[in-house]
């Protein structure tokens, strides 16, 4: 096993990473751009290398600086995280030539997975059905509108490196498709550096699944179950929950055996995550793969006991996967949701700040609570990076159960200073549509559907509070 990682990221996920690594008896050694010099998650870093300027682009996206950080502070391996460089091949590559075990996949397997439309023809050959599309990259908008006429409307448009939600444009029509293209490629290009687009039939009604899948170097493969992620706000996860209630059990296991072989057909190795969409007659599509730990992991955690970071750190290390996908099986219900610093009264507007208070009870059953973090009353929220301040994870025997336990935690938390999406989930929790399990992609339960009231998530904090 390493004796020094390097956690090239910041944030709730660098102290995840952390805290995994000590219990391994490795050392954890953090990164800091100068905005976050000082930053009270840094404490548990046994060194910080500054590497640059407030913003992102000035520090966590500087390749460079990162892999030196690593060299000088004798790290044998370097940790990505999620967001910045976690995805980024060349980066990967740059470790391994420096001497860096990069812990993630082999750079072949990430350029793959980056670029969408090579993704697809990748997993259709290992037997997933994809979305009918575009065979390849557009051309033109001339080429976009004579495969969208084929396909039938609506559809749309995605950037082929693309991810969150930039350089989507769904189209109706032919109207909406030649005005949406050019706006598309600019916004891919800006985010990405790579404006090529691709299309897609849009499907109404459709459910975000995806599925945990861990590969080692000797071509094992295992599935940790699925996770259900169609609760979303421009196609960014909001709210995640495991089982997903739309899946039966012979279908649980059907998927993850078929993620689990794919994985395993394209050389996956460490954490992935290959993501379906589900139509409303319950057929299965790829969409893609997120070759790498994600933020909603902790629900995956909670249903089975095992922790992924280690799992990950284990593979880096040439280990062989311990895991038997006959002794797996999920446990219980978790949910988990993302509160961030944002304003969802406000059309979601980021709320960075000076935390005065911050309490998330742990201690409000019927199930468990895990708060994920790196605040604490009278650390700041920046206004350089993303929102997210904490994930909250709650775990039941049951889906009831976790509903409550989760509903309980929110309405009882105190954080001031800063504004946070936790009206929003209180909404969602109380809402029927989500209770009863029978949602999608299209909206968010009890948010979208009555946005001027919001009159639940206060009757419920009041009750919780009294």
């Amino acid at each position: 096993m390493f004796k020094r990682l390097l956690v090239a990221n910041r944030g709730e996920v660098a102290v995840r990473i952390a805290r995994t690594a000590r219990e391994l008896s490795i050392v954890p050694v953090g990164i800091a751009s100068q905005a976050d010099l000082g930053a009270g998650w840094l404490a548990g870093m046994e060194e910080v290398v500054c590497v640059g300027g407030p913003s992102a682009r000035e520090s966590y996206l500087q390749a460079e600086r990162i892999v030196q950080a690593a060299v000088q502070s004798g790290c044998s391996a370097l940790h990505p995280g999620w967001g910045f460089l976690a995805e980024n091949s060349r980066f990967a590559a740059l470790c391994e030539q420096h001497g860096v075990t990069f812990v993630g996949p082999t750079p072949g397997v990430m350029r793959l997975m980056g670029l969408k439309t090579p993704a697809k023809g990748a997993m259709r050959r290992a037997g997933l059905s994809v979305i009918p599309g575009s065979e390849g990259l557009l051309s033109g908008v001339d080429e976009a509108l004579e495969k969208a006429g084929g396909i039938g409307y609506p559809v749309i448009l995605k950037a082929d490196a693309g991810g969150g939600g930039r350089g989507m444009r769904r189209c109706s029509d032919a109207r909406e498709l030649s005005e949406a293209f050019a706006a598309a490629t600019a916004e891919a290009e800006a985010a990405f550096g790579d404006g090529r687009l691709y299309l897609e039939r849009y499907l109404e009604g459709g459910r975000h699944i995806e599925v945990q899948v861990l590969a080692d170097r000797f071509g094992k493969a295992v599935h940790l179950f699925e996770r259900e992620c169609s609760i979303q706000r421009n196609h960014q996860k909001l709210l995640e929950e495991s089982p997903s209630p739309a899946l039966s059990r012979e279908e649980r296991a059907q998927l993850g055996a078929s993620a689990a072989r794919a994985a395993a057909a394209i050389g996956s190795r460490g954490a992935g995550t290959i993501e379906f969409l589900r139509d409303p007659e319950g057929r299965m599509f790829f969409m893609e793969m997120n070759a790498r730990l994600q933020v909603e992991h902790p629900v995956t955690e909670a249903i089975t006991g095992i922790d992924i970071v280690k799992v990950q750190l284990e593979i880096a290390a040439n280990e062989r996967l311990g895991l038997e996908q006959t002794r797996l099986a999920p446990r219980g219900h978790a949910i988990e949701c993302r509160i961030n610093a944002e304003d969802p009264a406000n059309g979601f507007r980021p709320s960075p700040g000076k935390l005065a208070t911050f309490e998330i009870p742990r201690d409000k059953g019927p199930g468990s609570v895990r708060v994920d973090t790196h605040l604490a009353a009278g650390g700041s929220v920046p206004p350089y990076y993303d929102s997210l301040i904490a994930k909250v994870i709650a775990h039941a025997p049951t889906r009831t159960g976790a509903i409550e336990t989760m509903l309980r935690a929110l309405a009882s938390a105190r954080i001031e200073g800063v504004a946070t999406t936790i009206p929003l989930f209180l909404e969602v929790l109380v809402s029927e549509e989500f209770r009863s399990g029978e949602y999608d992609t299209s909206r968010i339960p009890g948010w979208d559907a009555a946005p001027a009231a919001h009159s639940g998530a206060t009757k419920i904090a009041g009750k919780a509070r009294g």
